[in-house]
């Protein structure tokens, strides 16, 4: 496990420490604040990269367990950067609206992903047998699905951790991981609130070169988790090969036993079968030589 360190000089060269102005604070985060500045919040990075180093830590875990992340963002200067993450490793993303009850109402929101899916098969038809302007319309219904929904096309389940930047912006995304019982990591600013999340990582969440470094050092984390994975596949390939071997050696052992003793009971009933047939040829030859004798 190789988790990517980060020193103070990065974070304070990325702006992390920089929060919103003091009258827009939320108290709860009072034991994040260094202290303020121009009437500005500044950010105790000590605490920073403490909580950062436990947060990749869990995204570690969670990838090296065969886990999924679910990334969301739908801030204009994070969004971008976020879904390039999300495609980078292979993750989950929601980068353009929070859907109500797309985690909640799973059901209705991969029946939306079905026909988001239906729709675009049929577009990329040479002969889709519609007319202009109902393929016009079919574009249209394609394209504001792709914008909702596109990240999670191949999401066939709840994922196992989720990613929050804003968590004020995001607080039905919140909400909803809450109430499925799903770890979140996020980016706490001043104005935040860090009680409801499991591993909250205080900085600033409006700058871009904060939010690059934050997706940086996920990324490190993510591609290292997977290597992990792929080393305990291999690992794992040989002995299952043998555990088949020894189990279809066994049962082919015990199926050649079966057949032997059902063989051997077939050949004693036969036997039966023809002493019985010969008791009975030898009564009737008794009785018609009996009665050839009374006639006589």
């Amino acid at each position: 496990m190789k988790i990517p360190s980060v020193s103070i000089k990065q974070l304070l060269e990325a702006g992390v420490h920089l929060g919103h102005k003091t009258f827009r604070w939320n108290p709860k985060m009072s034991k994040y604040i260094f202290g303020s500045k121009n009437s500005i919040h500044i950010i105790d990075l000590v605490q920073t990269v403490e909580l950062t180093n436990a947060a990749l830590f869990q995204i570690h875990k969670c990838i090296s367990s065969g886990g999924k992340i679910l990334f969301v963002s739908t801030k204009k200067q994070a969004a971008e950067t976020i879904s390039k993450l999300a495609n980078d490793t292979g993750q989950y993303h929601v980068t353009h609206r929070w859907l109500g009850g797309m985690l909640t109402n799973w059901k209705t929101i991969s029946n939306s992903i079905k026909r988001y899916k239906k729709l675009s098969l049929d577009l990329q038809k040479d002969s889709t047998g519609f007319t202009k302007k109902e393929n016009l319309k079919m574009g249209i219904q394609r394209d504001k699905l792709e914008r909702s929904l596109g990240g999670i096309a191949d999401m066939k389940k709840i994922p196992e951790m989720i990613f929050i930047n804003d968590v004020n912006v995001e607080s039905l995304a919140v909400k909803e991981a809450k109430k499925l019982n799903i770890p979140i990591v996020a980016i706490v600013d001043t104005n935040s609130d860090p009680t409801e999340i499991n591993f909250p990582i205080p900085g600033n969440d409006d700058a871009r070169r904060a939010i690059s470094l934050y997706c940086e050092l996920i990324k490190q984390t993510i591609e290292d988790a997977q290597k992990d994975i792929n080393i305990k596949k291999d690992d794992d390939v040989p002995v299952i090969k043998k555990d088949k071997d020894v189990s279809t050696d066994e049962t082919k052992n015990e199926k050649g036993k079966i057949k032997s003793k059902e063989n051997l009971n077939k050949k004693k009933v036969i036997t039966e079968v023809v002493k019985a047939k010969t008791k009975k040829t030898s009564i009737l030859s008794k009785i018609k030589s009996l009665a050839t004798k009374k006639k006589k």
